[in-house]
């Protein structure tokens, strides 16, 4: 008996990488799996291959249940329609991962308006389609579990990704406000920060020798090993873990802290534009947080 037999679960993004090894993790953990991937390349342009069928295929003949969709997470009709497909197929859905996604890197002075709006519509508004498709199902059977990808880019910070930093703290909101919302009806919510080596990360510049130790390092990184733990979440044993964050290294897991009041001030005469600079500024300085990246938190290599 697997920890998901007789459930159903979407993964978004599976024809490769790190939502590949979700998918199979899940069949084999019992799990009947609609696996979706667009099947284009990076740069967003058709593909003579079919992941999203490859893997469904590799399922199948394992004795596993599977079923490819092709639709596109940033298509509210398309997050639909793989909902849809999961409920044709196997009657039911119990389990949604947020995992599709693109890059479309540069420096913030120099992002255009489609490198932004292109990222966001798949990763933040992909998460928001597939998450409102999937809830009505989720309500009325009376659970249910969404696991989200978001990213120590936006967590914490990253060069170049202005775009998908904002994309990925967005989903982390998004992620919280889904678990507080549909706490009532037995549905919870978390998001995973993925470290990984993926084709997606492939596409890094190496340009630089910062650069190049940086890939380098995410090299070591095995995208296989996010699965379990995604797969642990979406469980009946995760049934009491709402509202999360979390990281997963290799064999790492982390949880991470969520933004809390850490200094405050006050004055019973109101505050001035002179008083704060003289008085807050100062008083708050030694709590500042350093313009810190990923690779300033993570120094150590990998377990």
């Amino acid at each position: 008996m697997g920890v998901m037999d007789g459930k159903v679960a979407l993964v978004t993004g599976a024809g490769r990488g790190i939502g590949r090894g979700i998918a199979l993790e899940f069949a084999a953990a019992g799990a009947a799996v609609v696996i979706n991937d667009l099947g284009v390349s990076l740069s967003g342009g058709d593909t003579a291959d079919s992941p999203a069928e490859q893997v469904a295929t590799e399922i199948r003949s394992t004795g596993g249940q599977a079923v490819a969709n092709t639709d596109s997470v940033a298509s509210w009709d398309g997050a639909h329609a793989m909902i849809d497909a999961a409920v044709k197929a196997f009657g039911r859905i119990d389990a949604v991962v947020n995992n599709a996604g693109n890059l479309r890197d540069a420096l913030f002075h120099k992002m255009t308006e489609d490198e932004f709006d292109a990222v966001v519509a798949v990763h933040l508004k992909g998460t928001f389609n597939v998450s409102r498709a999937a809830a009505p199902h989720f309500r009325a059977q009376n659970s249910g579990a969404y696991i989200h990808m978001t990213s120590t880019s936006g967590l914490i910070g990253n060069f170049g990704q202005a775009n998908y930093a904002a994309a990925k703290l967005g989903i982390t909101a998004l992620s919280k406000s889904i678990a507080l919302d549909m706490q009532r009806f037995n549905v919870r919510s978390n998001a995973v920060a993925p470290f990984a080596w993926t084709r997606m990360i492939d596409s890094i510049p190496t340009d630089t020798p910062e650069q190049q130790r940086r890939v380098e390092g995410l090299k070591k990184l095995v995208p296989e090993r996010i699965a379990p733990f995604v797969v642990a979440l979406a469980s009946d044993a995760g049934a009491g873990v709402t509202g999360q964050v979390f990281g997963v290294r290799n064999n790492e897991i982390f949880l991470f802290s969520q933004p809390r009041p850490i200094r405050s001030a006050h004055t019973a005469e109101g505050w001035t534009p002179e008083s704060i600079a003289e008085r807050v500024f100062p008083m708050f300085e030694k709590n500042f947080f350093p313009l810190d990246r990923s690779g300033d938190v993570f120094t150590w290599d990998p377990v």
